[in-house]
């Protein structure tokens, strides 16, 4: 009787060991939605088109997207958030990130011609990405940033018609879809690059973290990826 009560106690303290060190392995973020302009044009579009429940949906799924995408496994492999605020706001341009606060402009969402809820959700893929990236303590350039932010994007499926083909652009480091298009030239190189270069990224930045991945400078990398596509 007594062996049978100890084997029960040790099973019932083990649990509540497993309960106590789970939150920890597997945090949850919690996400508030605020829509500050919902008399605007663009704040009545926002809440007969897209709404809190596909904003919601949204922010958790391009959340966990972003995780995997980025190899951030656990806590200690991710930024120290466990709330992401969403504002749709009367303000001019399409969405920034500060933190983790994410802003999408009522004037953007009023005047979007073409799948909103796709145009959103990219919108969203795009700022969320930025809560969860490292910056090299801001010394990443921010080129690399945007086309980081950029490239989960296109791994989404989320890309508007407007982006650039790929091979196109001037520099590696332009930015937004010239970069993000770059990036998975370099991924298609080596699977995870993305993840490993943003590992990297965490407390500082170096070019060379290109030759430490891949073997070649970037301007080699650049150089190649514009010779794949000429025609």
């Amino acid at each position: 009787m007594h062996h049978t009560m100890s084997k029960h106690v040790i099973m019932f303290m083990l649990l509540m060991l497993i309960l106590a060190v789970l939150p920890q392995t597997f945090a949850t973020v919690e996400y508030n939605i605020t829509n500050t302009a919902a008399q605007t044009l663009g704040g009545i579009r926002y809440e007969n088109q897209i709404g809190f429940k596909y904003a919601k949906h949204t922010l958790k799924s391009s959340n966990l997207f972003i995780w995997r995408i980025f190899q951030q496994r656990n806590k200690a492999e991710r930024a120290n958030v466990t709330l992401v605020h969403l504002f749709i706001d009367d303000m001019d341009g399409v969405a920034y990130c500060v933190d983790d606060e994410i802003h999408v402009s009522t004037n953007y969402i009023a005047g979007y011609k073409g799948d909103l809820l796709k145009e959103f959700s990219g919108v969203i893929y795009h700022e969320m990405t930025h809560v969860w990236q490292w910056s090299g303590n801001g010394s990443t350039p921010s080129g690399l940033i945007e086309g980081i932010a950029d490239f989960v994007r296109l791994k989404a499926g989320y890309i508007p018609s407007h982006w650039v083909q790929p091979g196109q652009g001037d520099k590696w480091d332009q930015g937004y879809d010239v970069t993000a298009r770059f990036l998975d030239y370099c991924e298609g190189l080596e699977s995870g690059f993305v993840a490993e270069l943003n590992k990297k990224m965490r407390y500082a930045y170096s070019v060379d973290y290109f030759v430490d991945l891949l073997g070649k400078t970037v301007d080699q990398l650049w150089s190649d990826y514009k010779a794949a596509y000429i025609s």
